[in-house]
């Protein structure tokens, strides 16, 4: 027998899922999907939730606010791993509980962080447009195989991301405000401070959420730490980076390389983008289809398995 619970789902891109639609009715009986298609923020999205005692959230900002206007909501469950549009404090104060498992959609970002990796030691940007302007020119490039690579953020993402980096041979540093002591001694990963990894890394790879300690983490003093012919890969959030002065060092050839998924404004400055040795995608690294369904899944999950969250 399915519940009758009225449950609305905010998110765009879940509502138009076929299977997670139909997992969920399976389920659920009681389901208001955002069929219009619309992204629902201030007023519409208490419309649109309005009378529910369950909601799943993809980008949709939860906030004092809306939890004020919505005195029926019992629990919102998170479609996707990211919580920087949860205000946390607000939904301790009004006792509305959170759905949310981290890591789902660890292995997609590990695997574009990887193509960027890849991508940009082999200057295959710069011999795709070599080719396409009618120039055949054998570059020559670098191996990742056996290079030092500094993970930024050794959660979920960065710490799977080191046991494949490890199967290269690569020598990895990593840095976090945790320790993780048994897992680096396991995988012969080496703990070290900021400024230290980014000296030492030949490719530099972030994988941080975006809160105060981390905004703008990687400045331009920062940035000009970095060796000649190092790669920045940012798969995590945009405005950890400075994009300015990271553009105006691809510009002068100070770094190789950089790929980035995620940006400061999105959509990013053209200027960036359009440079030879920088390749970027449109905030993709957790949308392979099989992330996107582990991420449905989890909050289907989170609607029954969920619990007050913590206020930092």
């Amino acid at each position: 027998m399915r519940d009758d619970t009225p449950i609305a789902v905010a998110s765009r891109s879940f509502s138009r899922h076929p299977v997670l639609r139909e997992e969920l009715q399976r389920a659920y009986s009681n389901v208001r999907f955002n069929d219009e298609g619309v992204a629902l923020r201030g007023e519409a999205l208490v419309a649109f939730a309005r009378g529910r005692r369950k909601l799943i959230t993809a980008l949709e900002r939860v906030d004092e606010d809306l939890l004020s206007a919505l005195p029926d909501l019992e629990v919102v469950s998170k479609y996707g791993v990211g919580t920087d549009t949860l205000d946390t404090g607000a939904m301790l104060r009004h006792g509305v509980r959170l759905g949310w498992t981290g890591g789902v959609n660890k292995r997609s970002v590990t695997e574009l962080a990887f193509a960027f990796m890849i991508a940009l030691l082999r200057e295959v940007p710069q011999a795709v447009c070599d080719l396409r302007g009618g120039t055949w020119r054998n570059r020559q490039g670098r191996q990742l195989s056996d290079r030092v690579v500094g993970i930024v953020g050794c959660g979920h993402i960065g710490k799977d991301l080191a046991v494949v980096l490890r199967t290269f041979g690569c020598m990895v540093l990593a840095n976090d405000i945790l320790d993780f002591p048994e897992f680096y001694a396991a995988h012969q990963i080496e703990p070290v401070g900021l400024e230290e990894l980014l000296r030492r890394s030949d490719v530099t790879t972030l994988h941080v959420p975006l809160d105060d300690s981390t905004r703008d983490m990687l400045s331009a003093e920062r940035l000009a730490l970095m060796p000649a012919g190092a790669i920045l890969i940012n798969t995590a959030r945009g405005g950890l980076v400075d994009e300015a002065a990271l553009k105006a060092m691809l510009i002068d050839g100070r770094l190789a390389g950089a790929g980035f998924d995620v940006f400061a404004v999105e959509p990013p400055d053209l200027e960036l983008v359009r440079l030879p040795t920088f390749l970027g995608t449109p905030h993709i690294g957790g949308s392979s289809e099989e992330a996107v369904l582990a991420m449905g899944r989890a909050a289907i999950r989170g609607l029954d398995e969920n619990e007050l969250p913590s206020a930092d």
